[in-house]
């Protein structure tokens, strides 16, 4: 879980990142001009575990 969190907490763009480790989700607010959900959904992806969906609220 901290794994995750500090991953993507030291992602330029990133604002606020909270992981739902129970329900296998995690959120994040995030600047869009910055980076993107699929560079987010790589760097989780990189640490060993699967991405299965993304949604992006605007």
């Amino acid at each position: 879980m901290q794994k995750i969190q500090g991953a993507l907490e030291k992602q330029t763009g990133v604002e606020n990142v909270k992981v739902l480790f129970n329900a296998a989700k995690v959120k994040t607010e995030f600047n869009g001009e910055q980076i993107s959900a699929d560079k987010l959904s790589d760097t989780i992806t990189d640490l060993g575990y699967e991405v299965q969906s993304m949604k992006v609220k605007e």
